[in-house]
């Protein structure tokens, strides 16, 4: 049975598309709304056998790459800078933005990029989910003290404990002051409940995961490196350290969440 290649133009709320008829060979282009979506199971139901769906890499297209793999599909990812590139014409549109991905599709020029598998893009989407509470429970941590040093407490990381949080509530402030001073407090305990069960999320996804077991018993490494660096979207560089003999350079990267905190070990 022939392969059917199938050209995507991907767009928010609709999708232009080329294909070869495997009947006649004709280049079939059509535009398909995504509302209903119904609609767009309906098309892509209609092919059988082996079927690869090429579109460029974006934001918005992974309840379209879930559909197509629930019905069989193949999803490939181009590199959406090198399609345009390989461009034989300046002036562009859905229509040729679909001729030109099938085209480079059938003659094996397609930019394909490496699409990890779907547990390796939910570890990252909830590493990434975590990095935001991070961002806004540190955030809320910063100006907690900034109110202290104004109100003329300098206790550091112990403003956060029983004691210091007592001082910050028990100082005398303005209106303004003590206001902000209760909505800041009020925000941070769900951010700290929330990043919790983040956690716990993650060390559950994590527990079948050879790769992530064995990293994390290299001494110094927690929890949330291994699940960086130990899945595909890390683009392999769990791999090419482990290589070098050098996995303590991995404590190096914590920068990946900068702006909250490095990444803490068990």
């Amino acid at each position: 049975m022939n392969t059917i290649y199938i050209g995507v133009d991907f767009h928010a709320r609709q999708q232009t598309i080329c294909y070869l008829t495997t009947e006649t060979g004709e280049l079939v282009t059509t535009a398909l709304k995504h509302e209903p979506k119904t609609a767009v199971r309906t098309f892509y139901e209609q092919f059988s056998g082996e079927v690869i769906v090429g579109l460029e890499a974006s934001g918005y297209s992974p309840w379209f790459e879930r559909l197509l793999e629930e019905l069989g599909h193949q999803v490939w990812l181009g590199d959406a800078t090198e399609i345009r590139r390989r461009a034989r014409w300046r002036q562009k549109n859905d229509r040729r933005d679909a001729e030109l991905i099938l085209d480079l599709m059938l003659h094996d020029e397609f930019p394909r990029l490496h699409r990890p598998s779907l547990q390796s893009r939910e570890v990252m989407r909830m590493l990434r989910y975590r990095q935001k509470l991070i961002k806004m429970r540190t955030m809320s941590k910063n100006s907690l003290q900034s109110l202290a040093l104004q109100s003329g407490i300098a206790r550091r990381g112990r403003l956060f404990t029983r004691e210091g949080k007592a001082e910050l509530n028990a100082a005398v402030m303005s209106a303004a002051m003590e206001w902000q001073r209760a909505h800041w407090w009020q925000l941070l305990e769900p951010l700290n409940q929330q990043v919790l069960e983040a956690m716990t999320w993650l060390k559950a996804a994590s527990q079948n995961d050879v790769s992530i077991a064995r990293l994390r018993t290299h001494p110094g490494i927690g929890l949330l490196l291994p699940c960086v660096w130990a899945h595909p979207a890390a683009g392999g560089a769990l791999s090419q350290y482990a290589q070098g003999g050098c996995l303590c350079r991995l404590r190096s990267h914590g920068t990946l969440f900068r702006g909250a905190q490095t990444l803490p070990c068990d």
